[in-house]
């Protein structure tokens, strides 16, 4: 059977939302627009040089049944919950946090000079995994493969694999892939992906065209724009004049039902309802 790209079925603007104690950032992925991309509930970008966009931070807040991505562009992010871990995360670091049947933890963004950019992922977890242990795979910069392309193409493998080079996060339910990619002026950039897995491109810097066939001129698209990916086999970008940066994710669907309140994301609603009512009693969580 002939491989087939990949054509863009919807563009997303990001939309500007204030979250925790009043970080700003911009929302493409939990929005009216954009509830669910299963297995992705959530894509926040966060970038600001003034620290009153970003220094309140998230204090103290619990998740359950999802896992929440953080991959830091530059600035820093210190960590802790309540299971005794904690720590920082800085430029290029990644933070893959499975919340399992519960956690709570706070991320405070800290004020350098540099300020702080970043995303935020969630990803949901099957049934039989929600209640699971929780874990971290905190994976420091210099551990993320880095793929060099003779046209000047870089590609950091974060997980999923890329010319036979994997990355360092593994043991995750949905397959995925997640590859930050830049692609210079006057090149192009192929990447397979899994028929049938959920994919898109969060461009955020410069601007790309993706091409949906050889007979089209395919969709310029600048940013920041989130483009969600139709089913094939592979994903074809080609710059002009101006270089790009993307984010490129994809996933196994669940093809679950959801049940979804604030940072709590179940099959049921009396599985939430029995979540708040741990959260009350103080059982939610557990060593």
């Amino acid at each position: 059977m002939r491989s087939s790209p990949r054509r863009i079925e919807k563009i997303i603007e990001p939309e500007p939302v204030t979250e925790g104690a009043g970080v700003r950032l911009k929302r493409s992925i939990g929005t009216e627009r954009l509830d669910y991309l299963d297995p992705f509930l959530l894509l926040d970008h966060f970038a600001s040089s003034d620290p009153r966009d970003y220094k309140a931070g998230f204090p103290l807040h619990p998740h359950r049944g999802i896992e929440t991505v953080t991959y830091v562009l530059w600035g820093e992010v210190h960590h802790k919950d309540t299971l005794g871990n904690s720590g920082s995360i800085g430029a290029g670091d990644v933070q893959w946090m499975t919340a399992g049947r519960g956690i709570m933890h706070e991320e405070m963004p800290q004020v350098r000079p540099e300020g702080i950019a970043g995303f935020q992922l969630w990803v949901n977890l099957p049934a039989k995994l929600k209640m699971t242990k929780p874990r971290y795979q905190e994976i420091r910069s210099d551990k993320i493969p880095e793929i060099k392309k003779e046209d000047g193409a870089r590609i950091r493998v974060i997980t999923g694999s890329v010319d036979g080079v994997s990355g360092p996060v593994t043991g995750i339910a949905a397959n995925p892939i997640y590859l930050d990619v830049f692609v210079p002026a006057h090149a192009s950039f192929i990447q397979p992906i899994h028929r049938g897995h959920t994919a898109f491109a969060y461009v955020f810097e410069g601007e790309a065209t993706y091409v949906d066939d050889d007979k089209d001129d395919g969709t310029k698209i600048s940013s920041p724009r989130l483009i969600i990916l139709g089913d094939g086999d592979y994903v074809k970008v080609v710059t002009g004049a101006t270089p790009v940066r993307f984010l490129l994710v994809s996933g196994k669907p669940l093809h679950e039902p959801i049940a979804r309140y604030g940072p709590f994301v179940m099959n049921t609603e009396e599985e939430i309802q029995q979540t708040l009512l741990e959260l009350r009693q103080g059982t939610f969580v557990t060593t």
